[in-house]
């Protein structure tokens, strides 16, 4: 069964084309909801929706009485979705690169014990295991290491992983993400990491770790991914005042933030 992508998802993703062609440099104006249903041949109602979602994901931004501008020169991680961090280099004006570090498949049993319990892995499957280089303006700015059930992408190949996992996942492969369960706490980098990242080592350094999943809740990917704190900005909204509810956490091995 095909799965068809509602209306203004399609619309996001080629006015998202828009913005990697440059055709809005960081801080232009952008299409107003009137340009875009024309454009597009769509209503308006669907443009607001595409227009508040790219403002969601941090590559617009509305400014009262003025319109909805390309935002500028921030590279920024959202915690509250799954946003590809070619798009996020691109609106904030800078030229993404990726270099494959490590590109292989191994057994579940070869991998960490605790990564193939959290993907729920059977002994003898199959696992992709790579780590990427990202980078924005030839500078690295993350380290990603990452574990891939293999069963859900069989085809993938080292090519697929030097662009965008979730452009390959969702449109390759076809599968629907619902999200990932995070952490993130501060780190100094190794020795091999901060080589990785150009800095020195012990350079303090956020480091997220998280599984990510298929609607269902079926595990796909695990990844412990590096982000140099000088070049990046975490970002979040809160909503108003709920009801207190336990902490949900563990303690974790020291790790040195000498």
């Amino acid at each position: 069964m095909v799965h068809t992508a509602p209306l203004h998802h399609q619309l996001v993703t080629e006015l998202k084309k828009l913005l990697r062609e440059r055709g809005f440099p960081p801080g232009a104006q952008f299409l107003t909801e009137r340009e875009i249903a024309e454009r597009f041949t769509t209503s308006r109602a669907t443009a607001n929706k595409a227009l508040t979602s790219l403002a969601s994901e941090g590559l617009l931004e509305f400014r009262h009485g003025a319109g909805t501008f390309v935002r500028e020169g921030v590279l920024d991680y959202d915690l509250q979705r799954l946003v590809s961090f070619t798009d996020k280099a691109v609106a904030a004006g800078r030229t993404p690169t990726t270099r494959v570090l490590t590109f292989r498949r191994l057994k579940a049993e070869q991998a960490p014990a605790e990564v193939a319990a959290m993907l729920q892995a059977s002994p003898g499957e199959t696992l992709f295991h790579l780590a990427r280089l990202r980078l924005a303006d030839g500078v690295p700015v993350i380290l990603e290491r990452r574990h891939v059930l293999a069963r859900h992408c069989p085809t993938m190949t080292r090519a697929d992983a030097a662009g965008s996992l979730y452009a390959f996942w969702t449109g390759d492969c076809q599968l629907h993400l619902s999200g990932a369960s995070e952490s993130i706490r501060a780190v100094n980098a190794t020795t091999d990491e901060a080589r990785s990242l150009a800095v020195p080592a012990g350079t303090a350094c956020l480091l997220v770790v998280a599984v990510g999943t298929l609607t269902g809740g079926a595990p796909l990917w695990h990844e412990e991914t590096l982000y140099r704190s000088d070049l990046y900005e975490f970002r979040n909204q809160l909503g108003g005042i709920v009801a207190a509810r336990p902490a949900v956490g563990r303690m974790r091995p020291a790790r040195s933030l000498a």
